[in-house]
């Protein structure tokens, strides 16, 4: 039986702690010395460089302090002591300045250290139980960019921002200047475990395969199932999916689609002789099979079961998932066990929202999609530390 699992962490219960108290826990969990090491000027000429270490702690509590800007953070860590003694400042210390965040800011962007530091993580928060990996959900949010808006055509040539347009709950067009970011999420934790980050326009669809290759190459896993909103309904997605030894759980864009072939239902059901849906009955591997709806009692069949069949167990029909990998999988498209498979996907919206509104995913304040996938990656990291800390927390409760 399939069971949605609850998330092992309340982030917004970590969020309530007192910052003073929140920030040493969270940096306690973080290594930055092998990151920050990399930041440090090689040559011996010129003035001694500021702590990069301490700015790099500096630039993950932003997000975790709902600071966006690196006048903000320049700011706070200006009047606020403790703020900057905790990030690793001697308190004799002046604030580094707004041009010093921002040049670190750009060296960790040239070195993609936020990308290694969020693989790393990843990794940990694996080791230790936190992730399980084996049920992924993907999916996309808009943000908007910090950039000056630009005809379609000429964004198209930089690469960066871009027009994007999606349809609300309501059916309403709603459209952006700006990117997209990009999530594979495990619905057990709502961790990320796979971003990236596009210009706006660039289909969902097309980015299920390249998330769900990293996640494989990278970390080595074994999925399971993956579970994806309508937006990627593409047979390549779950050839994808398929490819990696799990089970795409997609809901059907009917957007459309022509009617299914005779004998079927829209969701792959097959049809009786009398037109009734046939009943699901468990899966042998990829095969599916169907058995007479009036043997198992679901309809009451005028003809009941001896003309369609001699045995009482009825006529029992069985499809192959390569048949038609969209319509077909194990389990069945509207059977209770993939309704709640599918209702992990809530796992990756859950875990949209915490970064856009609890964090500071949704106050882009960088030019360039390299540096806003950056600051998209910061506050991942932000999340992924977050639960490391909790987890150390709860392990230092039991054994006390």
């Amino acid at each position: 039986m399939y069971i949605l699992q609850p998330s092992l962490f309340s982030f917004e219960d970590w969020l309530e702690i007192d910052s003073s108290d929140r920030l040493p826990l969270f940096f306690a969990v973080l290594d930055l010395q092998p990151y920050a090491s990399k930041l440090r000027k090689q040559s011996p000429q010129g003035a001694k460089p500021m702590n990069r270490e301490a700015i790099l702690r500096a630039l993950l509590a932003a997000p975790l302090e709902g600071i966006s800007t690196f006048t903000r953070l320049h700011e706070r860590l200006a009047r606020d002591i403790r703020f900057r003694y905790q990030c690793g400042f001697r308190i004799d210390e002046a604030a580094p300045s707004v041009s010093t965040l921002s040049r670190v800011f750009s060296a960790v962007v040239e070195l993609g250290l936020a990308e290694k530091l969020f693989i790393d993580l990843v990794s940990q928060c694996k080791e230790a139980s936190i992730i399980n990996g084996r049920h992924l959900a993907v999916d996309s949010a808009a943000v908007k960019s910090y950039e000056k808006k630009q005809p379609k055509s000429k964004s198209q040539e930089t690469g960066n921002a871009n027009w994007g347009a999606k349809y609300d709950t309501f059916g309403n067009k709603l459209a952006w200047f700006g990117y997209k970011f990009h999530l594979a999420v495990d619905t057990a934790s709502e961790l990320p475990v796979a971003l990236d980050v596009t210009p706006a326009n660039v289909f969902d669809g097309e980015m299920a395969a390249p998330l769900l290759e990293h996640v494989v190459t990278t970390h080595g896993w074994k999925i399971d199932f993956v579970m994806m909103d309508a937006g990627y309904d593409q047979v390549k997605n779950y050839e994808t999916v398929r490819q990696y030894g799990a089970q795409a759980i997609i809901a059907m864009n009917k957007r459309g689609e022509k009617e299914p072939p005779e004998g079927i239902a829209s969701d792959g059901t097959p049809r009786c002789t009398m037109g009734y849906d046939m009943v699901y009955w468990g899966a042998d591997g990829d095969r599916l099979k169907f058995r007479c709806p009036h043997a198992v009692g679901k309809v009451d069949c005028p003809l009941g079961i001896a003309t369609c069949s001699e045995s009482n167990y009825g006529m029992v029909v069985k499809k192959r998932i390569t048949e038609d990998i969209r319509r077909y999988c194990a389990p069945h498209r509207g059977t209770q066990n993939w309704k709640l498979l599918y209702n992990e996907r809530t796992a990756v919206e859950r875990c949209n929202a915490r970064l856009k509104t609890n964090l500071t995913a949704n106050d882009v304040h960088v030019r360039g999609i390299r540096k806003v996938k950056t600051h998209m990656f910061l506050n991942a990291i932000v999340l992924l530390a977050s639960a490391l800390a909790v987890n150390h927390i709860e392990r230092h409760k039991k054994t006390a």
